[in-house]
């Protein structure tokens, strides 16, 4: 059982990062990478940076439930 919990941990780490990384920048460092693209139909609030920001909420709040999963198993 704490084989598999490892394993659905990894993925949903792999994903989450991935999903954080979609995400436009608003400023600070992450618009050194891509400036300017507040001006860029993807830019801003829209329908696919919502989806992504909701994506992200569903996987991470997996994520928290995967984690206390594996303390209990482990501690087990």
């Amino acid at each position: 059982m704490a084989f598999v919990a490892i394993g659905i941990q990894t993925i949903l780490a792999v994903v989450l990062v991935v999903l954080i990384l979609l995400h436009s920048g608003k400023g600070g460092v992450s618009g050194i990478f891509g400036g300017g693209m507040a001006e860029t139909p993807f830019g801003g609030t829209s329908v696919i940076e919502k989806n992504l920001t909701r994506a992200a909420v569903v996987v991470s709040i997996l994520f928290f439930i995967n984690t206390g999963l594996l303390v209990f198993v482990i501690m087990k």
